[in-house]
């Protein structure tokens, strides 16, 4: 049987082997490939191939502009990269419009069946407009800051156009589908996350040598995620002394960079937290797993951001709780659908260093609640988030686009 051609449309992609870019888009396609024909397009980065196929994957990454210029996609997400600097604004169109022309081409090149765009801006948009043209059908999949983040009377503009257009729509999370009622009442929306791997990320993957090599003596904790406002790391910093006050030897990882990387080196330096606290950068994503396992406690203090950013669901999350990580989680967004206070994690209130270095102190002070959240959160976790589940979702959608 002939197989449906999909085209997927992201700006969140790896560049290459061993990269740092979150890869769940690639991870979804890949698991589609036994259904689909899948074809990705995502934006071109310097260094990185306009063409590949690889694992049953035909991807295609569009220039929009001379090489030193093409940052709207890769070290930063396209927002960070807006707000890191404001001329980055003028790429906007050339961006759009080249991805535009590309979709379009590839559409009509392939004879695609459907086409599944990742966030409502400016993928979506496109889905939306090719739509319009040539009557494509097309899923569309809200991640969190396309719908948090994007304010003002010309994005909710496009965002609805995008959503009344699309023939289907998923959020990753049951806030973000609230969201998403408030621009457009009455729309069936279906909630479906991203997934991880869960034999990837697993308990048995723990690591003594990264205990050695970070000199780590006492409770090992963790941060994952890019250095942004709406991560809410400086709370977690702000919450650091309380805890170490009570675990002397207790230290802190933090994995990631950012557009705060350094006010939060000199907050940290600040509040004399430089013998407990040390940033590794990003890392690529395969060596991931065994800081989750070796780690105690996993920490995620995110925020609401002041321009209405937020968490549209959190993997990290599901990351650490799968490999055996006491998750510690805020009450803002996605991550409420991920974990159950008290059964599976702890959830705090958000921007509250005390409370957070309370659930800290708490989760180190009883070993024993710890592990048993630990083992309690894998098997939900796994049974809610784990790929196939996730995929086959997906698959089944997509099949009635």
């Amino acid at each position: 049987m002939k197989k449906k051609k999909i085209l997927v449309l992201t700006s969140t992609f790896p560049r290459w082997a061993n990269d740092t870019t979150p890869p769940f888009v690639d991870e979804l396609s890949k698991r589609l490939t036994d259904r689909f024909e899948v074809t990705v397009l995502a934006p071109h980065y310097p260094g990185a191939l306009p063409h590949e196929v690889r694992d049953d994957l035909t991807i295609y990454r569009f220039r929009y502009c001379w090489s030193r210029f093409e940052v709207l996609a890769g070290e930063k997400a396209i927002l960070p990269a807006l707000r890191a600097n404001h001329l980055n604004y003028l790429l906007l169109p050339l961006f759009l419009l080249a991805g535009l022309f590309s979709a379009f081409r590839l559409v009509r090149k392939l004879r695609i069946d459907c086409i599944h765009a990742h966030w409502l801006l400016p993928q979506g948009l496109i889905a939306a407009i090719i739509n319009v043209i040539s009557s494509t059908p097309f899923l569309v999949t809200a991640h969190g800051g396309d719908v948090y983040g994007l304010q003002g009377w010309l994005p909710t503009l496009l965002k609805q156009f995008t959503l009344r257009r699309a023939t289907r729509v998923t959020a990753v999370s049951g806030d973000l589908a609230a969201r998403i009622h408030e621009l457009v009442p009455g729309l069936d929306v279906s909630v479906i996350p991203m997934g991880v791997d869960a034999t990837a990320f697993h308990p048995d993957l723990f690591a003594q040598d990264l205990r050695n090599r970070y000199k780590i003596n006492g409770g090992f904790l963790l941060f994952v995620g890019r250095l942004s406002e709406k991560k809410g790391v400086r709370y977690l910093l702000e919450a650091m002394p309380m805890v170490v006050a009570q675990f002397p030897e207790v230290s802190l990882v933090i994995i990631g960079k950012g557009e705060l990387d350094e006010e939060l080196h000199g907050l940290t330096r600040q509040l004399s937290l430089a013998e407990h606290v040390t940033f590794t950068g990003a890392i690529p994503n395969h060596e991931l797993p065994a800081y989750y396992a070796t780690a105690d406690l996993f920490i995620g203090p995110s925020i609401t951001s002041i321009g209405g950013d937020a968490e549209g669901f959190g993997l990290t999350f599901v990351e650490a709780g799968l490999s055996g990580c006491l998750v510690i989680g805020t009450r803002t967004g996605g991550i409420g659908d991920i974990i159950e206070d008290g059964s599976t994690g702890f959830l705090v209130e958000q921007k509250s260093s005390e409370a957070i270095s309370q659930a800290i102190i708490k989760g180190l002070n009883k070993v024993d609640q710890r592990k048993d959240l630990a083992r309690r959160a894998r098997k939900v976790l796994k049974k809610r988030f784990d790929w196939q589940v996730i995929a086959n979702k997906y698959a089944t959608l997509l099949d009635r686009v």
